[in-house]
């Protein structure tokens, strides 16, 4: 049965999904990794996929930008699809100078200034969540086989991409142990705890905060291989 923002129906999807915040990061990888490839949603040209890599079965969606954006589709998967893992592979601005473009994140935390965890469930002044332990395991195990190096800590997921005040983000960085910015994590975690599911998040460093370094909206859509290559380890 489809949902207001997904078509597919029950079955098409696998129980793990990757999401990248892109929808064409979502087609690249299943262009570029995925065999017996389908697809199974195209509203709103958020494409979604399911297909197998090395013989197992996983599928791969955009979320959109945004908590609400993720905050929807992770909802939808969790509770229309029997999704039961979701792990968020997007890219992240270094609040750390130890950080360098193309660093691979696993967050063991996400925080937020975000409202999102009260207004969905009323849960009063949250402002951290976190992943599944077991698939970060997982996830730090295959980086570890892959010969991957990661950097894991606590990330900063923000409601605003363009702040008036360039220097928060040291306050953040310094107050919260924050080591990186998306704009998702934090509800995805969230929805997962709410919902009895699992959920992790994955990042690549694409520009820097402290540096200035950054880089191109087309490497960001084809160069975050390592990033994906441990993702897809979770095909079962």
């Amino acid at each position: 049965m489809s949902t207001p923002h997904i078509e597919a129906t029950q079955g098409d999807i696998a129980k793990t999904v990757l999401m990248p915040g892109d929808p064409l990061r979502a087609k690249t990888i299943a262009d570029t990794y995925l065999d017996n490839v389908t697809q199974f949603n195209t509203v709103r040209n958020m494409f979604g996929y399911t297909g197998t890599y090395k013989g197992k079965v996983i599928s791969v969606m955009g979320s959109g930008m945004g908590m609400p954006s993720i905050g929807i589709y992770s909802y939808e998967l969790y509770t229309k699809y029997d999704v039961e893992n979701i792990v968020r592979i997007g890219s992240c601005g270094a609040y750390s100078d130890t950080l360098n473009l193309y660093d691979v994140l696993l967050a063991e935390s996400a925080y937020s200034e975000s409202t999102y965890a009260y207004v969905q469930s009323g849960t009063y002044k949250q402002h951290y969540t976190y992943p599944s332990k077991h698939l970060n395991e997982r996830l730090e195990a295959a980086a570890h086989e892959l010969a991957i190096p990661i950097t894991k800590g606590t990330i900063h997921s923000s409601d605003v991409f363009y702040r008036e005040r360039f220097d928060d983000y040291k306050t953040i960085r310094d107050d919260h142990g924050a080591i990186a910015v998306e704009m998702e994590a934090f509800a995805l975690f969230h929805n997962a705890k709410q919902l009895g599911k699992n959920a992790a998040c994955l990042l690549t460093v694409s520009d820097s905060l402290v540096t200035k370094e950054a880089t191109s909206a087309k490497e960001r859509q084809n160069a975050f291989t390592n990033m994906m290559e441990i993702a897809l380890s979770l095909a079962e």
